[in-house]
């Protein structure tokens, strides 16, 4: 007679705090890219993007928010979309702690 096979899934320990770190730093760059936190006026998550609203859109560098991750960068006056992934939410979050 055969067994059962019960398998549980178990996060690593320290998975998420690393995760959580991960997510400060990206949210540090992106705010960076986008010029500084003075130069943020509103950020939102929505899904695959940050959008957000800036003071001077000449600080922001597309370049340096891809390489913080960033997939696209779509400029329209002062809102700036940042699409990162289906981490906008959580970076967002971390971002609105920072203002």
């Amino acid at each position: 007679m055969v067994q059962p096979c019960v398998t549980v899934a178990k996060r690593s320990p320290g998975r998420e705090k690393h995760r959580e770190k991960h997510m400060a730093s990206k949210a540090e760059k992106i705010v960076a890219g986008l010029g500084g936190i003075d130069n943020i006026e509103e950020v939102e998550g929505c899904i695959t993007r940050l959008r957000t609203e800036v003071k001077d859109p000449d600080l922001v560098d597309d370049a340096a928010l891809k390489a913080a991750g960033a997939h696209g960068v779509v400029k329209m006056g002062t809102a700036i979309q940042v699409v990162i992934g289906t981490d906008a939410d959580p970076i967002a979050a971390d971002i609105e702690d920072m203002m």
